[in-house]
């Protein structure tokens, strides 16, 4: 076991599958000379030149497009948009390509693709720059959607991404690039497409993922101290759903909250209720519950910022509510 920083466990795994495989390359604003905006790509352009490590113009759709076409001819591309938000701008390349193009050539070509890069609350980004893209793209056929909320997750969902046939977005959080963690030192993957189980418990469900993974752990610490025995999933996997855990556990606990960064309208909680109630109603003694951001754009002032996401007390009296109810 090795202590490391999330965003050294990402710059790790990039490093260690361009090692390994002579195919894959990074490309974005800034990843080169720079290290990246987050530096996650920090002393690749050194190691392996400036074709493997490729500093873009300021033009999202254009490099976007780019990836997708040097996928299909066979290599294995890292997108990195330098703040999510700024992937808007490349939907198009995303959606009607990325995800489709294995579809409509037929299966003659595969996309192993990984667009990967900060999104989130941060503290006082702005709202253009505090975007959380994972709904926006949810509804899209052909693409994986993961969100990594640990450095151990972190690098063995990005092995496992490079790895992939198909175009996985890769969303970090920017509070938590210096989230500290003990992980393995030998070689290691996460799977794409299932849920982690953080805490087992018996009273009730709570579902989350990415940086609201650590407002729930401190909510659990408050409510186990009080008496109640919550179970805590990292949903890890937005699309696929990993519904075999969600479903095994709501047929213990009989209730379900679920808290997430992003806008409530929409969002993935939405989703997620949708399936839970189509595939678990018998076992729901209670309405399912979802805990979101409200539905304005994130205000610059540091205490409003706050109000407008999720904060650990509420989840707390959430699930008092929901259990004593």
């Amino acid at each position: 076991m090795a202590e490391t920083l999330l965003f050294n466990a990402l710059r790790e795994a990039i490093d260690e599958e361009m090692a390994l495989d002579p195919l894959v390359c990074v490309m974005g604003e800034d990843v080169g000379h720079y290290g990246g905006s987050y530096k996650v790509t920090k002393d690749l352009y050194e190691k392996y030149g400036e074709l493997r490590v490729l500093d873009t113009p300021i033009a999202e759709n254009s490099f976007t497009g780019m990836a997708v076409g040097a996928a299909m001819t066979g290599l294995r591309p890292i997108v990195e948009g330098m703040n999510m938000g700024f992937l808007l701008l490349a939907f198009n390349q995303i959606s009607n390509n990325m995800g489709m193009l294995r579809y409509t050539s037929g299966g003659n070509f595969t996309i192993p693709t990984v667009v990967r890069g900060p999104g989130g609350v941060g503290r006082q980004l702005g709202a253009e720059h505090s975007q959380r893209l994972e709904a926006y793209f949810h509804a899209v056929p052909g693409i994986k959607i993961v969100a990594c909320s640990t450095p151990t997750n972190a690098k063995g969902l990005m092995k496992a991404a490079i790895r992939d046939n198909n175009p996985v977005l890769f969303f970090e959080h920017v509070l938590l690039y210096n989230l500290s963690e003990e992980i393995p030192s030998g070689e290691y993957t996460c799977a794409l497409d299932r849920a982690e189980l953080v805490r087992e418990g018996k009273d009730i469900t709570l579902i989350t993922y990415s940086r609201m993974r650590h407002h729930c752990q401190a909510a659990v610490k408050q409510l186990v101290e009080q008496g109640y025995d919550p179970e805590l999933i990292d949903l890890i996997s937005l699309k696929p759903f990993d519904m075999e855990t969600i479903s095994r556990s709501i047929a213990k606990t009989h209730r379900v909250v679920i808290v997430e960064e992003c806008m409530k309208t929409g969002g993935i909680a939405a989703e997620l209720i949708a399936l839970i109630t189509e595939q678990c109603f018998d076992e729901l003694d209670a309405a399912p519950m979802r805990l979101s951001s409200q539905d304005i754009p994130t205000p610059y002032n540091g205490t409003l910022e706050n109000l407008t996401i999720i904060q650990p007390h509420q989840i707390v009296e959430a699930v008092k509510g929901l259990v004593q109810r």
